[in-house]
């Protein structure tokens, strides 16, 4: 039984500090060359102004459009994408803090529907993955390790993808 449309939709937040330069955080989210190895594992090109980008994740046999709204080099981009009911609205942010180190931040807002419950579960699984793939991230350049975080997240396959 569903319950009422929220009148505060959630806004997903999470951030981590990765120990590398801005320019090479930054091409680790936005070179599928780089980010097949923590994140997705297909994509049809890079994150760049203006792509309209298709996001598989062969392990699930899921995919999502992204298509990219505002982008920075080395600092933000702003991308829309539909991961559930309704399309939402992420921007990642990537902020040197030294010479030798990011924080990134993630912003995801847009989350609808008509029932609650599920989009508050559909929130709560975003920042998960989200927060999954920037440690994976992290562990891939700070020390070279591929962690498979997103892999093996849902071993049983993701939960309502046909």
């Amino acid at each position: 039984m569903g319950s009422s449309r929220l009148d505060n939709p959630p806004v997903v937040t999470t951030a981590m500090l990765i120990r590398k330069p801005v320019a090479e955080v930054f091409r680790a989210f936005t070179d599928p060359a780089v980010t097949t190895r923590f994140w997705f594992t297909e994509s049809t090109g890079p994150v760049a102004a203006g792509a309209e980008l298709r996001w598989t994740w062969g392990m699930y046999g899921v995919s999502a459009d992204v298509r990219v709204k505002e982008f920075e080099q080395d600092s933000r981009f702003v991308a829309e994408w539909r991961n559930g009911p309704t399309p939402t609205t992420f921007e990642m942010r990537f902020t040197a803090r030294s010479e030798a180190t990011t924080l990134v931040e993630l912003v995801e807002t847009g989350f609808g529907g008509d029932d609650a419950d599920e989009v508050v579960a559909w929130a709560i699984g975003s920042m998960g993955g989200f927060t999954e793939a920037i440690a994976a991230a992290k562990a891939l350049l700070e020390h070279g390790v591929v962690l498979t975080l997103v892999a093996d997240r849902h071993p049983d396959g993701v939960p309502g993808a046909e």
